[in-house]
């Protein structure tokens, strides 16, 4: 009886002892090296995406509130029309630029109707919310003229002078406020000042009706009396030695 064949070893499905771990530094191609980061980094980056999603979203929420703030506000403003509304509304809104707005139009009015107490009080209240704006120096001229109608006027006219030598101000507030001082000269019969201010505000702007009314007003101030003329009577310093022509010669005999 034959001996049956030894049967052969079975052939493994795989053998791995001659394969290497694929890392970064073995990966043979771009597609291995790119599937090792995400497997490594994916988790991560995902979570830093949503971060940032989270973020754009929220911003947009709050940048959504924050127009419809805003535009709450320009409604309240727009409906407030009267002293007590404005007033009522800058309240409401303190420190916003809407109601430094409303405060000026409260010191306007009052100013314009007399009550210059009450202007100067709503420009210095105006003033804070408008600081940075190019309503502030509108704001700090009429806080001046309050001044002087308060009976402050070395105090306002230091406040005009300062706006006018500001050269980074509008020229309309520059040229407003140098027509002003050369007014306040003129009050005081200081023609010498309303000559200056009526030439710098020519310098300034040819062009405003504050250079138009500081002409109209130099040109009432009025004009030097001029010198009356020598009378015949009075005689040139040269002639006094001479003798009058008109009057007899004299002859003085000796011994009269």
């Amino acid at each position: 009886m034959t001996t049956p064949a030894t049967p052969s070893a079975p052939k493994p499905a795989g053998d791995d002892r001659n394969l290497v771990a694929v890392d970064v530094s073995t990966a043979a191609s771009f597609e291995e090296r790119l599937h090792l980061f995400w497997k490594n980094n994916g988790n991560s980056i995902l979570t830093l995406v949503g971060l940032v999603l989270v973020g754009i979203i929220a911003k947009g929420g709050l940048d959504y509130f924050s127009a419809q703030k805003e535009l709450g506000i320009e409604k309240d403003y727009a409906v407030a029309t009267t002293p007590e509304q404005l007033k009522a509304f800058a309240t409401s809104h303190t420190g916003h630029s809407l109601a430094g707005i409303a405060l000026l139009r409260v010191a306007d009015d009052a100013y314009a109707a007399g009550k210059t107490a009450d202007a100067l009080t709503g420009y210095e209240q105006a003033l804070p919310a408008l600081k940075g704006t190019p309503l502030a120096a509108r704001a700090q001229l009429g806080r001046a003229l309050a001044k002087i109608g308060t009976g402050k006027a070395a105090d306002g006219s230091a406040d005009l002078k300062q706006l006018s030598d500001d050269a980074s101000l509008n020229k309309g507030v520059r040229a407003e406020a140098m027509y002003h001082l050369a007014s306040l000269a003129n009050d005081l019969s200081n023609s010498a000042d309303v000559q200056k201010y009526s030439e710098a505000l020519m310098r300034l702007d040819p062009s405003s009706p504050w250079t138009q009314r500081v002409l109209a007003l130099r040109a009432s101030l009025p004009t030097p009396a001029a010198a009356a003329p020598a009378t015949t009577d009075e005689k040139k310093p040269a002639e006094a030695g001479k003798p009058d022509a008109a009057a007899p010669m004299q002859v003085k005999l000796p011994g009269k």
